[in-house]
């Protein structure tokens, strides 16, 4: 397995980060919904498949938005980190 160079990321692109986890993860909540009503009804089809991928698309955001915190989380002991998180 190849050696990943750990970046820290700007506190800015931290707080992006948080605030866009919470959408996507309504984004996937909101798409699971509506993939259970499809099937209540009975009703497949095209809306099913558009349903589905936006499901994937949702969920595929919201695992990538969380490795990148946790990446970040395990970066904050490197000194780029703790140039950019400002001293209190």
């Amino acid at each position: 397995m190849a050696l990943m160079k750990r970046v820290a990321l700007a506190p800015r692109a931290v707080r992006q980060l948080r605030r866009i986890r919470s959408v996507y993860l309504a984004g996937t909540v909101l798409c699971l919904l509506g993939l259970v009503l499809q099937a209540e009804r009975g009703a497949g089809g095209r809306q099913a498949v558009i349903v589905t991928v936006l499901l994937v698309a949702f969920s595929a955001l919201f695992t990538l938005t969380i490795v990148q915190l946790w990446r970040h989380a395990r970066t904050s002991h490197c000194s780029t980190a703790q140039k950019l998180t400002p001293s209190a």
